[in-house]
């Protein structure tokens, strides 16, 4: 790969991970977003879906997830989230189960891999 691609992948790669910071930095409770599947999830964030996009690179993985903000949902509130993260503080698991939204890995099983979560303080 040439120097100039190199740099410019890098140049694109932090353009989106402070694009990623500023934008979860003044989400609400329940707000979505699309990020590439190699940024962390942030703290307080679920995984909801993924899906291979181009835009994040070429690859046969999925390499695109939807994430939602849990923090400062009402205590109660359940939601149904992929297990390619743990539940954040406050939140227990009461289920797991397939879904096929939540395929993360590039050998895709029929094994659970969702949880529906609840929000318990």
């Amino acid at each position: 790969m040439s120097r100039l691609r190199v740099a410019a992948l890098a140049v694109g790669c932090a353009a989106a991970a402070l694009t990623l910071t500023a934008t979860t930095a003044h989400a609400a409770p329940g707000d979505i977003q699309t990020v590439c599947g190699s940024q962390l999830t942030p703290s307080g964030w679920v995984d909801v879906q993924w899906w291979n996009d181009f835009s994040c690179g070429s690859t046969f993985s999925p390499n695109t997830k939807k994430i939602k903000q849990a923090s400062g949902l009402p205590i109660g509130t359940t939601l149904n989230v992929c297990s390619s993260t743990l539940p954040p503080a406050g939140w227990v698991q009461l289920s797991a189960f397939y879904n096929s939204s939540c395929q993360y890995a590039a050998v895709p099983s029929f094994n659970n891999n969702s949880w529906q979560i609840k929000r318990v303080s």
